[in-house]
């Protein structure tokens, strides 16, 4: 059973910081692609990072460059997004993904996401 489970979001303050925890199960998570993307009120759904199969060069959208990090630990099954100086702009629910694209086929999985509330 592929299972994708978020944690570590809540209410911060402008300026404060989180960490996000993703940790998967039911599939091998060293073949996949794993990704946080994010869903603000009225929106549409945004990449936020990605981080390859074998942690090649994360990619970041450009509004969260230098203050959001993603990172895998593969011992562990679990991606993480360090999330620093954070902004009203950045709450949204956030979504683990993992994605693998092989032989023209591409399988997603997705976590059940995370409420992030920047206010103060």
């Amino acid at each position: 059973q592929v299972q994708l489970v978020e944690s570590g979001g809540g209410l911060v303050q402008p300026g404060g910081s989180l960490r996000l925890s993703c940790v998967v199960s039911g599939f091998i998570f060293n073949n996949f692609d794993m990704s946080w993307y994010r869903q603000a009120p009225g929106k549409e759904r945004e990449l936020v990072a990605r981080i390859t199969a074998t942690s090649g060069s994360p990619n970041y959208l450009d509004s969260v460059k230098g203050r959001f990090t993603i990172s895998r630990d593969y011992y562990k099954n679990t991606v993480y997004l360090q999330m620093n100086s954070l902004k009203p702009e950045d709450t949204a629910v956030y979504y683990c993904n993992a994605r693998r694209v092989r032989s023209l086929r591409t399988t997603d999985y997705w976590g059940q996401g995370t409420q992030v509330t920047v206010s103060s």
